[in-house]
């Protein structure tokens, strides 16, 4: 049984009500989750303000970081634990979450925690109209509980990209954890209460999000701040519901993202790079690449070349180092992913590879799998070209032009990420400045340093986060002035 974390014990909802927690990769059950609702949520924000008011709130801000990189200690010693966890709930392979998810999980709470402890402070001098100076300079206080909703693709990774700074920053947190995968957030709570964090500053309510702890959460009035990954949609209802208490809101939403191939890139590596970006934790990255744009000369020998590197993936043991491809996180996410497979043939598809379920053996053939996908062939204005699937597929299309390949790129609702590959840097960097999105690698992939920027436009997010832009949404300034 998956409780909830609320003062410091692990305790079952009030109601009894349960779900199901299903391993993506045999289809069975993992375990029972407890459903919270209204009233975990008011215990778990009472829970979290008498944490901010008492011991959290009064601790020296050095020995509130030194304890935040012991949590992030407490991961890596328990790095087995967590790395069994995060497979259990998503089904990702071992070598993908044994290099990503859990060692940025850690490194993501070192980080904010170290930038906290180097933070420099403002101050200003200035001449009155008397002939004197006054002195102003600036406090950052916390924002008070801070409610954490994240997804179900990156748990542990994008959860502690989001604790990292909150509790830098001296806030309480009250989390919801995606429905699909409570695990590697309960064991982040016994690794709080090993390290002797004070009970309440973590708090994880488990539930759903409509007339659940999802919207409880954005709801309550005793919470400051909402910071939500996931569907632009489930973003725009977030929004709607926390307008009343105007609420601070951190975004970062869906993409449909392109990569744009010119034919003087290194061929190799742009199709190495691209195989990642569209097939990396099958599809379930909002910066993979779903559309991708191919100078016309390179348009045939790249379409052959990612087809092989697609067929090439292998299903199957998650935790054999040679499986480079996993399940969808459900069997109803499955369902969407292949209804957009049909709809693609409805479109006028034409399917390079893929577009169905794999023969696997048992126990993976009740695993929630679907073939690696590619489709050439769609109008600009099909619906799979303009809706994101989030799953292993991607579109490939020629273009003739810089200016075309940027005008097809910026024509999308989402503006997220892109990549580019070319081995002109001229044309790299001009075309990177064009590019609608808050995000551009070049001749790169899904490679991040901490202290930039990670949002996107449109209905790609609202705001940014990581580095400073991380502490600034998780304090409130305050100005102090003083006349000498």
């Amino acid at each position: 049984m998956f409780k909830h974390f609320i003062n410091g014990e692990f305790v079952p909802s009030t109601s009894g009500r349960t779900f199901d927690n299903i391993n993506p990769v045999t289809g069975e059950l993992v375990g029972k989750v407890a459903e919270g609702g209204e009233e975990e949520v008011d215990r778990a924000v009472a829970a979290a303000q008498r944490a901010l008011e008492g011991p959290w709130g009064t601790m020296p801000r050095l020995e509130r970081l030194d304890l935040l990189e012991k949590v992030a200690e407490g991961i890596e010693a328990r790095f087995d634990d967590f790395l069994a966890a995060e497979i259990a709930d998503t089904g990702k392979p071992k070598r993908f979450a044994s290099k990503v998810d859990i060692p940025r999980g850690a490194a993501n709470l070192k980080f904010f925690a170290n930038l906290a402890r180097n933070l420099e402070s403002q101050s200003y001098t200035m001449d009155t109209s008397d002939g004197g100076k006054a002195l102003s300079y600036v406090l950052r206080e916390p924002v008070g509980v801070v409610g954490v909703i994240s997804p179900w693709n990156l748990p542990l990774l994008l959860l502690t990209w989001k604790l990292g700074p909150a509790l830098a920053m001296g806030n309480t947190v009250v989390v919801k954890p995606s429905e699909e995968t409570p695990g590697t957030a309960t064991l982040l709570g016994e690794v709080f209460d090993e390290v002797g964090v004070p009970p309440g500053v973590y708090n994880v309510v488990n539930g759903l999000g409509p007339n659940s702890a999802g919207e409880a959460i954005t709801r309550h009035p005793g919470i400051s701040a909402i910071t939500f990954t996931g569907e632009s949609r489930t973003g725009q209802i977030i929004q709607k519901a926390s307008a009343e208490s105007l609420k601070s809101l951190s975004f970062e939403l869906g993409g449909k993202n392109p990569a744009l191939i010119f034919a003087d890139c290194d061929f190799d590596a742009a199709v190495a790079g691209t195989t990642r970006s569209v097939f990396a934790n099958c599809g379930q990255v909002c910066l993979c690449s779903e559309r991708v744009y191919v100078e016309r000369p390179i348009f045939d020998d790249f379409v052959a070349a990612l087809k092989e590197k697609a067929e090439d993936l292998k299903m199957g043991d998650p935790f054999d180092e040679a499986t480079g491809f996993g399940p969808l996180i459900s069997e109803e996410h499955r369902q969407k992913v292949l209804s957009y497979y049909e709809l693609a043939r409805e479109e006028g598809a034409t399917v390079v590879t893929g577009g169905g379920i794999p023969e696997l053996d048992a126990p993976y053939s009740n695993g929630f799998y679907v073939e690696p996908t590619i489709w050439t062939g769609l109008a600009d204005d099909a619906r799979c070209m303009r809706e994101e699937v989030f799953g292993p597929v991607c579109h490939i299309r020629p273009f003739d032009t810089d200016d075309e390949a940027i005008a097809l790129a910026n024509d999308s609702d989402y503006g997220l990420a892109a990549a580019i590959w070319t081995q002109n840097l001229e044309r790299a960097h001009k075309v990177a400045a064009r590019v609608e999105t808050g995000m551009v690698w070049l001749n790169t992939w899904f490679l991040r340093d901490l202290r930039t920027p990670f949002g996107g436009v449109k209905l790609s997010g609202v705001g940014r986060e990581g580095g400073m832009h991380s502490l600034d949404f998780y304090s409130e300034l305050k100005t102090v002035c003083t006349k000498l």
